[in-house]
Formats: C-alpha cells, structure tokens, sequence
C-alpha cells in the first residue's frame, strides 16, 4: 500500500478527556466535532505528518451547563478562539507498534509542544473497498500552560478542577484516493 493522503473519519474516531474533579473523582468529556488529514505511508509511519482542527464548541461532558461553562472565557473562549489545533512535527519509532508523535497543540491562542503517545492499530479494507487504518493515542497537558486557569478552591481543600488534562484519541483514517462509500 503506497497512499499517502488520508482524511480523518470522524463517524469511527473520538477525542477524549477526562480531569480530576474535586481531587478525588474524574469527569470525562469528548470534542464531537474534528477533522484533519494524515500525510503517511503505512510502511515508513517515522516520515508522517498529522493536521488535526478541532471544534472547541462541540465539547460535551454531558452536562450542559458545564459544557456552557467550558466554551465561556473562563476556559476555551469559543467565541474568540473556536478551533484546537494540532500540528506534527516530528514521528519517532518507539517499537514494532508505538510511535512518538511531537507536535504543536493550539488551545485559545497559545501553542505548546506536546508529545502524543501513539499505538499503530494496522490496516485494512472495509466493506466498500476503501483502505483504512487505525491510531491510538494519549497524552497528558498541563491546562495552565494554556491559559486554561479558572478554578475554585474547596473548602475541605484542594480545588474543584485539576490541572492535568488527560487526553485520549481514537483515530481511524481513510485514503483519499480510494474513498468511496463510507
């Protein structure tokens, strides 16, 4: 398999988060909408390049009034800022399967390098003859480092909203020379 253009599909991938909650619990969220194309060949995965948009809006933890709170400028400001972006930079083999992938994340309008832990799932054809493959990955972010700063001490201590983001992508992608029907 030599195709190197592949589009995200976003109906068999999700962005996922999850942050600890008064310190002892954790709330998770998705982003429903995302996009971005892969520039790779499956047999050299070290010379790939990843171009992923995410929309700040389409965050949900399943409670509206949070997810309210989290679009408003005490965090993603969607108004002013209605894109997450992430740019690769570098692709580092770690093993027959895992991959080091450093890259540029945009969270409101500061870029911070960060380095996404990937599992290489494979490939193979769907139902309809289109070549798909299959990427796992995670990362851990610092949402301060991103202007993500409100909170709210608690009176026991500690407070309401942790720092550390934990990030986990699902990703299937689809050659763009070979998509038909999906």
């Amino acid at each position: 398999m030599s195709a190197n253009n592949w589009n995200i599909d976003g109906t068999h991938s999700g962005v996922n988060f999850s942050v600890r909650h008064m310190v002892f619990a954790k709330v998770r969220g998705r982003f429903g909408k995302f996009g971005g194309s892969l520039d790779l060949d499956p047999a050299d995965l070290a010379k790939s390049s990843v171009d992923i948009q995410i929309d700040a809006a389409s965050i949900d933890t399943g409670t509206p009034d949070r997810d309210n709170h989290l679009r408003s400028p005490d965090f993603f400001d969607v108004a002013r800022y209605p894109q997450l972006t992430f740019k690769s930079k570098q692709v580092t083999r770690k093993g027959d399967t895992e991959y080091k992938v450093t890259g540029d994340l945009t969270i409101r309008d500061i870029t911070r390098e960060v380095v996404l832990d990937v599992e290489f799932g494979g490939t193979g054809k769907d139902p309809w003859g289109n070549q798909r493959l299959g990427f796992s990955a995670s990362a851990r972010i610092d949402r301060k480092d991103f202007g993500l700063k409100w909170n709210q001490v608690l009176e026991a201590g500690g407070v309401l909203v942790g720092e550390k983001i934990d990030i986990e992508i699902e990703l299937q992608a689809v050659a763009k020379a070979e998509s038909k029907v999906a």
